[in-house]
């Protein structure tokens, strides 16, 4: 097959997909954004969520100034809190819960120790740190919201800020709304009891997969309308794909900026990724350049997804299942060997392709998909990716 093509004949008579979620990797990142994200952290429409990070940009402003001239001082209003005279701003700014760590440990003090201590003691011994500062010099991101100005951020003069309305921007060039209204949209929902994949699910808070809170936003679409047939399974339907990404950022420093592009076969309703293949990330520190290289680097990389071609991936995928490497025993142990399996993983790795195929590896194709099941089950994280690495470069080599 060197075509790709809409495949309505692998339409289930219930609107959607039989996939296989055994082959390939499960990726749980988007997993964990979805259960960690309070309602009011979850937007139905990249409109929405644009407008939200939008509105707080348009009601910001950073400065860079030495550390040592800003005042902490207890709060009139609430002996409780604390809060801080920049220079140049009207108003005193209340540091958010994140704030305060950076400025804690811009200083070099314990925020977890100073959190505890009453405001006019923590203030005395943050304003002692801020006036000896050795880096002298910060960077803030203040916002006002209706009044009460706060301060977001609190980083060093040379951080790269990329706002959050930057990314979802670029997003939206490619995606539109989010919904539907392009090829790109929130995912659909895999059916455990049937093995069916339906793309076509109500957006609602719980299965939306656009956040974002008041230091990050994350973005997971799916282009599942559109399913891309890359060889055929043992029972002679086909291996259905569908291509996806998923991208992140902080604005006040709470993570890098970033974006992952893979293809994968069905996510469930816990937006676990289940099949995925040919996973490919991009991540930039929020360092000096930071903006010229998403400029430069994670803007036309989202464009060039969106865009690519499945020709490549699906010609890699019938690659690797017509080379066949081993015939017998002695030749998937050897060849297991050689790629440094131990004997253990050998046998492991064999038994699961048998399990699954209801026969032995035989093809480059059998042996990834058994090494990336064998991967699922590894209790730690650094020995999963690390063997998930090696079925990847298995893969590459054969294409």
């Amino acid at each position: 097959m060197s075509q790709v093509e809409t495949l309505d004949a692998a339409q289930d008579h219930r609107g959607g997909y039989r996939v296989d979620v055994t082959r390939g990797q499960r990726v749980g990142r988007v997993s964990s954004e979805w259960f960690s994200r309070p309602d009011d952290e979850r937007y139905l429409s990249l409109s929405d969520l644009y407008s939200a990070v939008r509105c707080r940009t348009d009601h910001s402003q950073t400065r860079t100034i030495p550390s040592a001239d800003i005042r902490v001082e207890a709060d009139r209003d609430d002996p409780d809190a604390l809060a801080l005279m920049i220079p140049g701003a009207d108003r005193a700014a209340a540091p958010t819960h994140w704030s305060f760590g950076q400025l804690a440990g811009l200083v070099g003090a314990p925020a977890a120790y100073l959190r505890q201590l009453p405001a006019a003691l923590a203030g005395i011994n943050l304003q002692y740190g801020l006036a000896s500062n050795r880096a002298e010099q910060i960077k803030t991101l203040e916002v006002d919201n209706d009044g009460r100005v706060e301060l977001r951020a609190a980083t060093g003069p040379d951080y790269g800020r990329i706002y959050d309305h930057e990314l979802v921007s670029a997003v939206q060039r490619i995606a539109g709304n989010g919904t539907g209204d392009t090829r790109w949209k929130v995912p659909g929902v895999l059916d455990w009891s049937t093995g069916i994949y339906n793309p076509r699910v109500d957006v609602t808070r719980d299965t939306t997969t656009l956040y974002a809170s008041d230091r990050d936003v994350f973005l997971f679409l799916v282009d599942d309308l559109n399913p891309i047939e890359a060889g055929r399974l043992a029972d002679g339907s086909p291996d259905l794909f569908f291509r996806g990404f998923f991208c992140w950022n902080s604005e006040v420093g709470a993570k890098t900026l970033g974006m992952a592009s893979f293809y994968l076969r069905a996510v469930c309703q816990n937006r676990n990724l289940w099949g995925v293949e040919d996973f490919e990330e991009i991540t930039i520190r929020h360092s000096k350049y930071a903006a010229n290289r998403f400029a430069h680097e994670v803007a036309p990389a989202l464009t060039r997804f969106a865009n690519s071609s499945p020709v490549p991936f699906v010609n890699g995928i019938l690659a690797a299942r017509a080379q066949i490497v081993a015939h017998n025993d002695e030749d998937r142990a050897n060849f297991l060997r050689k790629l440094g399996f131990s004997k253990g993983e050998t046998d492991k790795i064999i038994e699961t392709v048998l399990a699954e195929e209801g026969r032995k590896p035989e093809s480059i194709f059998d042996f990834v998909q058994g090494i990336t099941a064998v991967a699922r089950h590894k209790p730690h994280q650094d020995a999963r990716l690390e063997m998930e690495g090696r079925a990847k470069r298995l893969l590459e080599r054969a294409a």
